[in-house]
């Protein structure tokens, strides 16, 4: 399969490096990016055919089979819009939109196409951890699930201007896509809070929300942690509790004290859950049967309404209710 990167920025490297070097059955076909220059980086460094400048260009060439979205958030929509036109399956990063209108624009799409061709790039559901819980209360080993607290740290804000707005519509979807596949349930609220500080870092954002099925799941997004990047999660059931733990593979012992350390980004972390996720997705382009478990345009749907409507609660400081349609049954 000949394998077009759309976006040679951080995100659009590490799929380049996985389709060259981790996918056998995979080609690296052309990496695509408005500064051709760094197209020409990252396609010489991970042995790709070709460079374009051209994303739309890109996604209709005879010698590209299947496409991946690494872009700006912006062309995540419309380039995957193109590549239903075209008939080609696509991976886009997420989001697949931070507007629900223009992910139901996409599922509609498909729906008129008759078959799916979108798989959206929430790796977590590939991780181990999370693969772990939703099997410990599927089995049964957990009875019934009460809540889930998950929290999402990073060493600083990516940029001056980030806000807590853009905290639940840039960090926390990963968190909204992976509880809704862990409890197999919808949201139907949430609430959101920030704490006062007096300096002019983004303060963290605490959130509750409710399920169809009575669950109480809270979040926390805090992107000036300063410690390192730490994402853990803990499901409680009615018979016991499942916790992830942090990812170290050493532990020093010195000084009558152990340490160990964290890693300063998601790179290390979630390399696994990326491989996963592509190999999903390079059986999906061959086969055009869509990956058990992966994030479909419904769940890309799903993400961005309660991101949506999460920023609504932060900004008008209440408990507001998550309003969706119902899921199509094109999407069951």
């Amino acid at each position: 399969m000949r394998i077009a990167v759309i976006g040679a920025g951080i995100m659009g490297a590490d799929h380049a490096r996985i389709v060259a070097e981790e996918l056998p059955g995979a080609r690296l076909q052309v990496v695509c990016d408005m500064d051709g220059k760094r197209a020409r980086r990252v396609a010489d460094t991970h042995g790709a055919q070709d460079i374009s400048t051209d994303p739309a260009g890109t996604v209709t060439r005879g010698d590209v089979d299947a496409v991946v979205i690494a872009s700006p958030d912006f062309t995540h929509a419309p380039l995957s819009l193109a590549c239903i036109k075209a008939g080609k399956r696509v991976l886009c990063e997420k989001p697949l939109s931070q507007s629900s209108g223009e992910c139901l624009d996409v599922m509609r799409a498909e729906q008129t196409a008759g078959e799916k061709f979108v798989q959206v790039g929430f790796m977590r559901r590939f991780d181990q951890s999370y693969l772990e819980m939703k099997k410990a209360l599927t089995d049964g080993t957990l009875g019934r699930a009460l809540m889930m607290h998950n929290f999402h740290r990073n060493v600083a804000t990516p940029a001056a201007d980030f806000t807590g707005a853009m905290a639940i519509t840039n960090s926390a979807p990963h968190e909204f896509d992976v509880v809704r596949y862990v409890l197999g349930s919808e949201f139907v609220s949430i609430s959101a809070f920030q704490p006062r500080r007096s300096d002019a870092l983004v303060a963290p954002v605490f959130m509750v929300l409710e399920t169809a099925d009575g669950q109480l799941v809270n979040i926390e997004v805090n992107n000036n942690a300063s410690y390192g990047y730490d994402v853990r999660a803990e499901l409680v059931g009615e018979n016991a509790s499942i916790a992830m733990n942090q990812v170290a593979f050493t532990r020093i012992d010195r000084s009558l004290g152990q340490s160990t350390g964290y890693d300063a980004d998601w790179h290390g972390r979630y390399a696994d859950a990326y491989r996963r996720q592509n190999r999903a997705f390079l059986r999906f382009a061959q086969t055009g049967v869509f990956p058990e478990g992966a994030s479909s345009s419904w769940d890309g749907y799903c993400a961005s309404i309660v991101a949506e409507t999460g920023v609504k609660a932060l900004q008008e400081g209440r408990k507001v209710p998550i309003e969706m349609i119902a899921r199509p049954d094109f999407y069951a």
